[in-house]
């Protein structure tokens, strides 16, 4: 399998003014190519650097992946340092100017003279087409070996890389085909979760199976390889089936699915619609509902009934309930989500209430209590939680997704 080694080049990604997503998203389409990323390296614009990162990628893979540092100014270093790695000079390329030049000209601006600096590439290397900007990429082959050197620019590298890079990547490839698939859980732990599936976590298999964390939601992705096509799918779909069996209800999701996008789907499919009542997420339900396409299809409306007193008014809960029990309870909680669905007429409902921080914590109800209340039809559930104390946004987000989660096993189990 060829491996390929990815070089994000600029002040600006090691001083954290920009996040590089360029590496990221190269080395998935790559995988999907059946090529392995070996490395990623941030470089400062520097020519030394630069020439010594050039040589690092040499040895470890065949493929050399470069982007950023090809724009007009004096700190776009690549094409420099790319020539003096070579041992060759840089050349001015007549065709290249033009084609830069024509760009400005059908948007009516004078090309800048600086400008010129992209029409020069190192001697013996090919210019790459840039269909969205002016930069020109350059491609250097020899051998085994391939460079190309693409903007910074996202839009632009992604186009450059899909129409000119990847396929020459692909000429001539042979080698394993390889598979792979997403499965994404909520409602346990990762150490749960790797403790569940044992032996199938462990390095070297195939599939292997990988694990990662976001904002509470894990990813499990598959990854399978095959001398054909059939084969690799066949024994992803085999270990997949077996990793759905042994995890059930955690495994909510497949690809990128969102919580929000599997409850709207289940809400649309079993013809039933919803209303949100919250408290302490102050609309993040909402919000997380709306963002679904088609949501109108099953999404009624909501409440962010924060103080007591709305409460009362908007969702009809007993002063006497909340005198009694107190605002984060489980009564009030049913009573949020009983007045949701009579206020509504929606089929089912979520409620929310309980304590995010940083103030407003006592012994008794400390930060991160929620109470979430699900009510699907005549039945109510009211479960109890006390969340991490990892901040106020957190505590949110996770009291959101665990809201959604409950209506999701409510309506499937």
């Amino acid at each position: 399998m060829k491996k390929a080694f990815l070089i994000s080049i600029g002040n600006e990604l090691l001083c954290g003014r920009t996040v590089d997503t360029n590496a990221a998203w190269v080395s998935g389409r790559l995988f999907a190519a059946g090529i392995e990323t070996q490395s990623v390296q941030m470089v400062a614009d520097e020519v030394a650097d630069i020439v010594e990162a050039f040589g690092q990628a040499q040895r470890k893979a065949d493929i050399l992946l470069v982007t950023g540092g090809l724009g007009p100014t004096d700190d776009d270093l690549t094409r420099q340092a790319l020539a003096e790695f070579l041992g060759v000079p840089l050349v001015y390329r007549p065709e290249l100017a033009e084609t830069i030049e024509a760009f400005f000209t059908r948007r009516d601006f004078p090309m800048p003279l600086r400008n010129r600096a992209q029409a020069y590439i190192p001697d013996g290397a090919e210019p790459i087409d840039n269909p969205c900007g002016t930069a020109p990429g350059v491609l250097y082959e020899k051998g085994e070996k391939l460079i190309a050197l693409m903007p910074g620019v996202p839009d632009e590298m992604k186009a450059m890389f899909e129409e000119s890079v990847l396929p020459r990547i692909r000429k001539g490839q042979a080698g394993p085909v390889i598979r792979s698939a997403n499965l994404r859980c909520f409602g346990a732990g990762e150490s749960a979760l790797v403790e569940m599936l044992g032996d199938r976590m462990g390095r070297g298999r195939n599939p292997l199976v990988n694990c990662t964390v976001s904002e509470g939601i894990i990813t499990l992705q598959l990854i399978a390889v095959g001398d054909t096509a059939s084969t690799a799918e066949c024994l992803l779909a085999e270990h997949r089936g077996q990793i759905e069996g042994i995890l059930g209800p955690l495994v909510f999701g497949a690809g990128e699915e969102t919580l929000q996008d599997v409850v709207g789907r289940v809400l649309v499919e079993k013809k039933k619609t919803l209303a949100v009542a919250e408290s302490c997420t102050g609309g993040l339900v909402a919000k997380m509902l709306t963002d679904v396409p088609g949501a109108t299809g099953f999404f009624r409306c909501g409440w962010v009934t924060y103080s007591n007193q709305a409460k009362i008014t908007q969702l009809g809960v007993s002063e006497t309930l909340i005198q009694e029990y107190g605002a984060v309870s489980e009564p009030v909680a049913e009573a949020m989500a009983e007045g949701a669905t009579h206020k509504s007429g929606a089929d089912c409902a979520i409620a929310i209430t309980g304590i995010a921080g940083p103030e407003g914590g006592t012994e008794q109800k400390p930060v991160g209590l929620v109470y979430i209340s699900v009510r699907a039809g005549n039945i109510c559930q009211v479960h109890r939680f006390l969340f991490a104390n990892a901040g106020r946004a957190a505590i949110r987000r996770r009291a959101a997704q665990t809201a959604l989660n409950l209506l999701r096993l409510q309506l499937t189990i």
